[in-house]
């Protein structure tokens, strides 16, 4: 009896094993690959709907449709954000699942931070994701920081700018070639 209370012990003092999420990225600008821990224990709704569609491949072949110098990419939209596809639409959609409740923290949006991004409603997050090039104080407690850059945010720093004030990315934007789930 003492031997298997031992090794229970031994199990709940052990760290459950971080999710992470590695994108290779290619491109006009970025080329390479990212990988991010997901935050299971901050937004656990969050972290395994992008694991999820991940591990389906949803994310394979969508463009980085958004992006502003000094402030985020943003990709992710996997109905109507993939290559080849009308991107008139892109940015537009989400997955065929439901939408996600915000699971709001105190971590700040600093550089290499991921977040989830939603429409006006709190709880209006479904697929679509950014990865910060510089700190947003002002999207703290609004939206779902959902995992961070821990590799590869050198080539993030490269991904193709967008154009405008909403960094519509015209032309032939970067892209994730494959999205693998990191146990």
């Amino acid at each position: 009896m003492r031997k298997l209370v031992s090794i229970l012990a031994l199990v709940a003092a052990t760290p459950a094993f971080a999710t992470s999420l590695a994108l290779d990225i290619e491109g006009e600008g970025a080329n390479g690959t990212v990988t991010i821990d997901l935050f299971e224990d901050v937004a656990p709704q969050h972290a395994e709907r992008i694991a999820t569609l991940a591990e389906e491949g949803a994310y394979d072949d969508v463009v980085f449709h958004r992006v502003i110098e000094g402030f985020m990419a943003q990709t992710g939209d996997v109905e109507f954000g993939k290559m080849g596809g009308d991107m008139r639409m892109a940015g537009r959609g989400g997955s065929d699942m439901p939408d996600l409740e915000a699971e709001f923290s105190d971590i700040a949006f600093e550089r290499g931070v991921v977040g989830m991004a939603r429409s006006q409603s709190p709880d209006s997050a479904n697929s679509q994701f950014f990865i910060m090039f510089e700190p947003g104080p002002f999207l703290n407690g609004q939206y779902t920081v959902v995992g961070e850059v821990t590799d590869g945010m050198d080539v993030v720093d490269a991904i193709k700018r967008g154009e405008g004030a909403n960094g519509a990315v015209i032309g032939q934007p970067d892209r994730i070639t494959e999205a693998r789930v990191i146990e």
